[in-house]
């Protein structure tokens, strides 16, 4: 068997470069998406079929490219609206470890915990642009590999500060007057080279222990951060389309837990895929083209997305030359590990090739209902586990249908997924095969 979530973001789903998707309905305006209408819907139907988690993607500023502006629902609010909607989904927040004063972040994420009874995690990124620190009173982001020095001491810090209650602290006693019992947590003081603050929190421990982690970073400092903390990891290729590079990311990862003292089965690996399914092959192949079509729009957008995510200037790049010859780990301080995937993608190509065929996703998987099954099933056989996170843009509730009534019921028909949950937490569903 193997797993199954979903990534999204809390913005206007279903609009896109070229306007609104023609199956998106009346969810492209604020009072849907901003409202999370749209999102209560689908967690309710992902909880039908047995997902294990929905991840809430965020940038926590705007873009400075003026045409691709995106306003945003703050995550910690989508995760506490959404864990009242539902009773066993798990819900991942995305927040950032550069901005996020670590007992805040420990307080906020174990407080939905408790109000999720169990469900609750947390994707760390780093963020690399230097408008988002600006924002937050700073000039400028510190390097890569710094950043990451910064989050990992964060991540001992918000462990100790989970970890500092006992599981049942409660004496409620009306002779002594108390409602905890005071030998039921540790106090400490923290003193490290980024980070200072004192436990415990005046949140009790989390219902599942400690809150999940969530990681997606594919250089290698990002991959060792996951291999030391991460519940979760997620893996895109950028589109290169093959189950031996998932196997090799998998592998790589196993070994560096290995390293850290980790059993690897500890942590699942969660490939990021975006299944285009039809009624026939071919209406199938039609509408991956209408998604994905190379448009003037389309590549301006993706230009602007590498631009804000590497903070290069990829407009000065001919579109028509080869894919630029530039070193990730030094020609940038921001997502090292895309630019490395598309530059291994681009082999022959012309920059504009490679971004007409660039996409978010690790797997090209095209068909029918039947036919996208075959292609996981073989998939996750090679790789050796653990599962796969769908991601679509443009998002509508057509897509979601497609997956949910007609992909995902093939799936439990052959065992490969759950059909109805066994455990009521997030770390009860991730560890129950």
């Amino acid at each position: 068997m193997f797993h199954l979530a979903w990534f999204t973001n809390p913005r206007a789903h279903g609009w896109t470069a070229e306007g609104a998707d023609r199956w998106a309905g009346n969810d492209i305006y604020p009072d849907r998406w901003q409202t999370l209408d749209f999102l209560k819907d689908m967690a309710r139907q992902l909880e039908g079929a047995g997902f294990d988690f929905i991840m809430i993607e965020d940038h926590v500023v705007l873009s400075n490219d003026k045409q691709n502006l995106e306003p945003r629902v703050d995550p910690m609010i989508v995760m506490s609206v959404l864990s009242q909607v539902t009773q066993r989904l798990g819900i991942i927040g995305t927040f950032s470890s550069s901005f996020y004063p670590p007992f805040l972040l420990a307080r906020q994420i174990n407080s939905v915990d408790h109000v999720s009874r169990g469900r609750a995690g947390w994707n760390v990124v780093t963020s690399s642009e230097d408008w988002a620190a600006q924002a937050f009173g700073r000039d400028k982001q510190p390097p890569h590999d710094q950043r990451y020095e910064i989050a990992d001491e964060m991540l001992d810090l918000v462990k100790q500060l989970w970890d500092a209650w006992e599981p049942d602290p409660w004496e409620m006693s009306a002779e002594t007057g108390r409602y905890v019992d005071p030998t039921k947590f540790r106090e400490f003081k923290f003193d490290g080279q980024y980070h200072k603050s004192i436990g415990p929190l005046n949140v009790t421990r989390s219902p599942q222990g400690r809150p999940a982690i969530c990681q997606a970073g594919s250089s290698p400092a990002g991959r060792d951060f996951a291999a030391k903390h991460s519940d979760v990891i997620l893996c895109s290729t950028f589109g290169q389309n093959s189950v031996q590079a998932l196997k090799d990311f998998r592998d790589d990862i196993r070994a560096r837990m290995v390293a850290h003292g980790r059993d690897p089965d500890e942590a699942k690996v969660m490939f990021l895929i975006s299944p285009v399914v039809g009624d026939t092959e071919e209406a199938a192949q039609a509408r991956y083209q209408e998604i994905v079509g190379a448009t003037p729009n389309i590549l301006a957008q993706r230009l602007g997305r590498l631009t804000l995510h590497t903070d290069l200037d990829w407009s000065k790049f001919d579109l028509d030359g080869p894919f630029p010859d530039i070193d990730p780990a030094t020609a940038t301080q921001g997502f090292q590990g895309m630019i490395a995937s598309l530059k291994a993608f681009s082999r022959g190509k012309t920059l504009r090739q490679t971004l007409a065929e660039q996409e978010t996703t690790s797997l090209k998987l095209i068909g029918t209902p039947d036919q996208v099954a075959d292609q996981m099933q073989a998939a996750i056989e090679e790789i050796g586990g653990d599962g796969f996170l769908m991601h679509a843009r443009p998002l509508t509730r057509r897509y979601i249908a497609e997956i949910l009534d007609g992909l995902v019921p093939i799936l439990q028909r052959r065992g490969l997924v759950r059909r109805d949950y066994s455990e009521t937490t997030l770390r009860g569903h991730l560890k129950e095969f």
